[in-house]
């Protein structure tokens, strides 16, 4: 099958006129950099998870998950079952050049903002608040969509409403805000705070919005244990922040080449991705 592109996690390949072949794989990226050493299964929990989340809020915005079949794009039973749990049919659309970010908690990049300006992404926060401390309201401060071993790049709403127009900038942001607000209540039944996630949006052929790429997965989210969680502290995490940490503490430039993982931070990495689909998936 033609290869439209190779990203950091997923490989698209043309599967018909309207339709494509999204494989996701096991690799992992860390600052913007696709690190040397796959996590066992991750692909699947990637899937898994997204199509969980599709179909829950389907509701509040059509996803790009298409009715046709992976035996009709991959008939050879063989080759099927190389990518049967970690690949998806999906219908052909036009992405938008942004990133729906959305933070309910002050950690990361925005903790490192609020501390040296009072604000995040040039949105003012009252004073005092904590590291980790949930926030008044969720954010939404969108970001540019970057190529492989470019750094994303936070831009405010004035810039996406130039680069959408006005009524799609208000509604990506507004569909953004209601998932992240429906997702992060279900997760904290489930035991897991959903600190901040990005969401990705194409338009079809009539213009109409549509979620694509992944959904409130462990890639596309910071997800907190609710049982360890302690404002003032960073907490422990579901997701790649724990290879994330790992790589801060060897001092590493963030830039290709990454280094290897150690098979202890790859086996639990495994691990936790695995923990954050049973807890999330009844």
């Amino acid at each position: 099958m033609p290869l439209v592109t190779k990203g950091k996690v997923r490989d698209i390949y043309t599967a018909g006129d309207d339709h494509l072949l999204i494989v996701t794989t096991d690799r992992l990226s860390a600052f913007d950099v696709v690190l040397p050493d796959p996590i066992p299964g991750k692909g699947e929990v990637l899937t898994a998870l997204s199509d969980f989340w599709f179909q829950r809020t389907q509701a509040l915005v059509r996803n790009h998950l298409a009715d046709l079949s992976l035996e009709a794009v991959l008939p050879h039973p063989e080759e099927r079952a190389l990518v049967a749990a970690r690949a998806v049919v999906v219908h052909r659309l036009k992405p938008l050049p942004v990133e729906a970010i959305v933070r309910g908690y002050l950690i990361g990049s925005g903790w490192k903002d609020y501390q040296r300006t009072g604000t995040v992404c040039g949105i003012k926060l009252p004073d005092g608040l904590k590291l980790a401390q949930q926030l008044p309201e969720p954010l939404y401060p969108p970001s540019t969509k970057a190529e492989i071993g470019l750094h994303d790049e936070n831009i405010d709403f004035a810039t996406t409403a130039k680069l959408l127009g006005t009524a799609r900038a208000e509604q990506v942001r507004d569909i953004s805000l209601g998932l992240y607000r429906q997702a992060a209540a279900y997760a904290l039944e489930k035991g897991i705070i959903i600190a901040d996630t990005k969401f990705e949006f194409g338009v079809d052929a009539e213009d109409n919005l549509v979620l694509i790429d992944e959904a409130l997965t462990p890639d596309s989210s910071r997800f907190w244990p609710a049982d360890g969680y302690v404002v003032g502290t960073n907490p422990p995490s579901f997701d790649k922040q724990f290879v994330r940490d790992y790589l801060e503490r060897l001092g590493w430039d963030k830039k290709p080449p990454a280094p290897r993982l150690p098979p202890e931070i790859i086996a639990k990495t495994a691990a936790k991705y695995q923990e954050a689909r049973q807890r999330l998936i009844p």
